[in-house]
């Protein structure tokens, strides 16, 4: 039978105070994980615990930067002492700076490579001696369509997103003999609050223009939501998946299938 249980694994997800990282989190946890995340502010950090605890999840929180080596070890560390060792690692934080790349400070540029490229290489170096060791692992990296397209002023972000893809797959090559699974997950556009504006209606009623490019881009013809995000994050962190190494699975509505809609 396929076992999709995560029943006494211990999961940390980076990012998860909000969006995307808080539903895979809630989707590990109601697979039967503990959960560890991180986050940056004290502020998101509340708001984040009281979020799970209205869920019924006994999340543990740290505020740590993932892209400090040194605070990563200590907050992996802790999660060992406390929940048990890491099981899971879904490397989830990330920022994206929208400048045309002419425009764009190289210390700019440098800094959405250190937190969507670096800190994922950091999370998944703290987590590996522990998972050698056990010989077993999941490690989830989340890239983005980006990975595979190029688009104007997210020249940093697909660099990042293409060097994690890269970097996923590299995991795989290396680890794969101690029965370590590193996989991607490629989220397409997903309706969260933070896209909220490029979704709202316009004065007369029409779709923001975004929002009708990425209608007529997508087969399904919608937005993504987090909860399409919630499955293929369990199947990638189970024993369903232990042969399934150095993939990126595309959860985009079918956009990179798709060359797009006619014009009329």
């Amino acid at each position: 039978m396929v076992n999709f249980s995560l029943e006494g694994k211990v999961a940390l997800v980076t990012g998860a105070a909000y969006g995307i990282g808080f539903a895979m989190a809630q989707a590990l946890a109601e697979a039967g994980a503990k959960i560890a995340f991180n986050c940056r502010s004290q502020e998101n950090m509340d708001k984040a615990l009281a979020a799970y605890k209205e869920l019924g999840i006994e999340a543990k929180g740290y505020i740590c930067d993932a892209t400090d080596e040194e605070g990563v070890k200590a907050m992996v560390a802790d999660i060992a002492a406390t929940l048990g060792p890491v099981d899971i690692l879904v490397n989830n934080a990330g920022i994206i700076k929208r400048i045309p790349m002419h425009e764009m400070p190289a210390e700019e540029f440098r800094q959405v490579i250190d937190i969507d490229l670096v800190a994922p290489y950091i999370c998944a170096k703290a987590v590996l001696p522990g998972m050698m060791e056990r010989r077993s692992g999941k490690i989830i990296n989340i890239c983005s369509m980006m990975s595979e397209l190029g688009r104007e002023t997210v020249s940093a972000y697909a660099s990042a997103k293409g060097g994690l893809k890269m970097l996923t797959r590299n995991i795989a090559s290396e680890y794969g003999q101690y029965n370590i699974q590193c996989n991607g997950i490629g989220p397409g556009y997903i309706a969260t609050p933070q896209t909220a504006p490029l979704r709202e209606r316009q004065p007369d009623g029409s779709r923001h223009p975004f929002d009708s490019f990425i209608v007529a881009k997508t087969p399904a013809e919608r937005w993504g939501t987090p909860e399409d995000l919630m499955g293929p994050v369990v199947f990638l962190a189970s024993e369903a998946s232990d042969f399934v190494n150095g993939h990126v699975l595309y959860v985009d509505g079918g956009i990179l299938a798709y060359i797009g809609k006619q014009p009329k």
